[in-house]
């Protein structure tokens, strides 16, 4: 006798998604949301936001659609797809990009305009199996992750999943400033050889035959360290669409942020991310605290910042 399935076993809907719109798809969606007496409401940086049944639909300046909700799948299927994409895309993944649903490997980097922390690599290694879990789950790229918990929370999700390979390569300040020069001061280069030992690792415990990198440089940098292996590393940009990518973005981020928590831990105070005035101010603090020689314990020191603060 077959085993009833249980309702914990049904996938789990999706209660958010986003899209990218253009002028006359923007214009159709709140024309559609006003003829149905939805209720508007004031969002920052967006160009309308409306409350409908069990469903929040917010459009923004950029052109980016977030729906959330109960009702998303309901919404997306029934009104954003037929009456204003015209497009059909949710549940069809599978369809539209089999190569996502194959054993590969996915690399990302973060860091990399960040003043302060480290510089990440990740290599993620999954399959079809993995990345359905992960979309149910509500995977997506950093980019669209708008808190460090909610980073912290999807890396954890994704390294507790049974099978999967997770391998980061990433050096404490002056460590990485030290590699930085002995890489000819090529940012580059360096990052090209941080992927290529993370991406060994992976390889080690569960060999594929290709993977996808989120392109940062128009040179094949990393491919060279796997020319003569028959490994197939493809590259993109915005090759975070990848879920399997997207899980190395979400790994490389965590791993920043769990690093920048104790940088901040010993300065005193949270540390800012990126390359702001509060960043440069910050800077200037830390060598008023503990001396123009500790910057490079808590700085990219080939940034244009370390040689303005040092200088003042």
């Amino acid at each position: 006798m077959a085993k009833k399935r249980k309702d914990t076993d049904k996938p789990k809907r999706k209660t958010l998604y986003t899209l990218k719109l253009n002028e006359e798809q923007m214009l159709k969606l709140r024309a559609w949301c006003d003829r149905q007496l939805w209720a508007f409401y004031e969002v920052d940086y967006a160009r309308f936001a409306f409350k409908g049944p069990n469903v929040n639909v917010v459009a923004y300046e950029s052109g980016k659609l977030v729906v959330q909700g109960k009702g998303t799948e309901e919404f997306v299927q029934f009104v954003l797809e037929p009456e204003i994409t015209g497009e059909i895309k949710l549940g069809y993944d599978e369809v539209h990009n089999p190569e996502w649903y194959e054993p590969h490997a996915g690399l990302d980097e973060s860091g990399k305009g960040d003043f302060f922390g480290p510089l990440v690599t990740a290599c993620v290694i999954a399959d079809g199996t993995m990345v359905k879990k992960w979309q149910e789950e509500g995977l997506v790229e950093t980019k669209r992750v708008t808190s460090d918990a909610a980073v912290l929370k999807l890396d954890k999700m994704i390294r507790s999943t049974k099978g999967v390979v997770v391998k980061t390569t990433f050096a404490r300040m002056p460590k990485y400033n030290e590699l930085y020069r002995k890489f000819g001061s090529n940012l580059n280069k360096l990052l090209a050889w941080m992927h290529s030992k993370s991406l060994e690792e992976a390889l080690k415990v569960h060999p594929v035959s290709w993977g996808m990198l989120d392109q940062f440089s128009k040179q094949p940098l990393v491919q060279q360290y796997f020319k003569d292996s028959g490994f197939n590393l493809k590259m993109q940009t915005k090759a975070e669409s990848d879920p399997v990518v997207a899980a190395a973005s979400i790994v490389s981020r965590a791993v920043f942020i769990r690093e920048m928590n104790k940088l901040s831990e010993e300065f005193g105070e949270k540390l800012a991310k990126g390359a702001s005035v509060k960043v440069k101010t910050q800077a200037k603090q830390i060598v008023k605290k503990f001396g123009p020689e500790a910057l490079g314990k808590f700085a990219k020191m080939h940034f244009n910042t370390a040689a303005e603060v040092l200088e003042s």
